[in-house]
């Protein structure tokens, strides 16, 4: 349940502090929702206003005060300040978020990906207020946060799971766990995601060094501080399926996507669909997807995520109930858009259409564009950004918030812009892709621009013929 008193302190409109909000745009439709609160920021908060106007929905921007020029605020019917720079007191507040839909009357929330995305209390605390939470119900998602009972239900139909510890308090317990398990190891956070609160573990040295400080970062990450220990899979290839249900039992998939371009245990480079991929292993990871969706009554749009070793075997290692970063090379191959899909789903609609009905096309490839300087461990890079040129043309996608001049702060995710190529073949989408990035111009701050182009013109990328270890093999990551 959400925490006492929650409802009265949304209503108490703590985002009038914030200063006036502006309204001004298109009058939407009387169709599905009338009016959608967008909580977050960046290219994921543009890309949703996009979608709601395809849909004849007004949309709601929300900003901390050091996003207050931005462009989804420009772009959203309506913005509102909801506090500070900390993300704490703005974008990871339930009480900010939901003052402000209260306030400007919003009967929908998008959470984006990142900052409440998959919060289960937050998604009680729509439930409870009346507003419908874009995504899954906040049963599913308690069981997608929390990573062991995940690994629960994989089990329980049959879907393939690495060998693994329970749920560890102590370093004594890791200790005659990694025994049993022998090494090497990962310590993962059970409420973790998206590549964060993972260490490896190689030997006893590094897992008594390294236990008390996971333990601590994950109650500071996750407000969560269980751990446990999974066998550390190595070299292996990180594969997604992507995953859609609605709320009448249809469940279908888009394919899966390549993730295996990695730093930190963060991707870089996503491709869809895997190359150099048996075409029976492909359907049977499928098909793991689907079943694992079936299993815990999937409903939106999720990611059921895989480890592939070189022998062929895969392993379920989480599920992502939430929209994707790299999302739209899956949208390149089905010429769909996720995001209206996301919302339709949210709004009480039916998919519409089976496994069948879905058809592929051709190769797409994502870059991630981050103010980050690669050659210094992937430190923050931050300033005022000026752009000497952007990428575009035939088979050319960018997903972007920049604008020149703008002021890029140390306080958020570093994603500036996704770069996506689509081609009729594999090589056609990398070589459009090589030419994106050379267009991709900007001054003023450190970018990955350049490691993308290496890992692109790379001999092992070209051949399709990579894992998880790739960026350590050419010294970066």
């Amino acid at each position: 349940m959400a925490s006492p008193g929650f409802q009265s302190l949304v209503l108490a409109q703590r985002s009038a502090a914030c200063g006036q909000r502006r309204a001004d745009g298109l009058v939407g439709q009387d169709e599905m929702f009338r009016k959608l609160l967008v909580a977050n920021r960046g290219e994921i908060a543009l890309r949703v206003i996009e979608s709601c106007r395809e849909l004849g929905i007004r949309t709601v921007a929300v900003y901390s005060e050091v996003d207050r020029g931005s462009l989804p605020v420009q772009h959203a019917d309506e913005a509102i300040c909801i506090g500070p720079a900390d993300a704490r007191r703005s974008y990871l507040s339930p009480v900010a978020i939901l003052s402000a839909a209260t306030v400007t009357g919003a009967d929908a929330v998008h959470p984006g990906y990142g900052f409440l995305a998959e919060s289960a209390e937050f998604v009680e605390a729509c439930e409870e207020t009346g507003i419908t939470f874009v995504g899954p119900p906040a049963e599913v998602m308690a069981k997608a946060g929390d990573k062991l009972l995940a690994r629960r239900e994989a089990e329980a139909v049959g879907v393939p799971v690495l060998p693994a510890s329970g749920p560890l308090r102590t370093r004594e317990e890791a200790e005659r766990a990694a025994e049993e398990l022998g090494y090497p190891l990962m310590i993962k956070a059970a409420g973790g995601g998206g590549g964060r609160g993972i260490r490896i573990i190689p030997d006893g040295e590094r897992l008594r060094r390294e236990f008390d400080l996971a333990k601590q970062e994950a109650d500071a990450a996750f407000a969560d501080p269980r751990l446990y220990l999974e066998r550390h899979l190595v070299p292996a290839r990180h594969i997604e399926v992507q995953i859609l249900g609605d709320a009448f039992g249809n469940i279908v998939q888009w394919g899966e996507r390549d993730c295996s371009v990695q730093r930190r245990h963060q991707k870089l480079v996503e491709e869809a669909p895997a190359p150099n991929l048996d075409e029976e292993l492909r359907e049977r990871i499928h098909e793991a997807a689907i079943r694992f969706a079936r299993r815990v009554n999937y409903r939106g749009v999720g990611t059921v995520e895989f480890l592939l070793d070189v022998e062929g075997h895969f392993y379920f290692i989480e599920l992502n109930a939430r929209i994707q970063v790299e999302h739209p090379v899956s949208e390149a191959l089905t010429g769909r858009n996720l995001v209206t899909e996301q919302i339709r789903i949210a709004a009480g609609e039916r998919l519409g259409y089976s496994q069948a009905d879905l058809a592929f096309s051709g190769h797409a490839i994502e870059c991630r564009l981050n103010a980050e300087d690669p050659g210094e461990g992937f430190a923050p890079s931050i300033g005022r950004l000026a752009i000497r040129s952007l990428p575009g043309g035939h088979g050319v996608r960018l997903d972007t918030h920049i604008y020149h001049g703008m002021e890029v702060t140390p306080w958020y995710d570093p994603l500036l812009a996704k770069l996506i190529t689509w081609g009729r073949t594999r090589d056609e989408a990398r070589a459009r892709m090589a030419g994106a990035l050379a267009r991709f111009e900007v001054e003023g701050i450190k970018t990955t621009r350049n490691l993308c182009q290496e890992i692109i013109a790379s001999l092992p990328f070209a051949r399709g013929e990579y894992t998880t270890d790739f960026l350590a093999t050419i010294g970066t990551g």
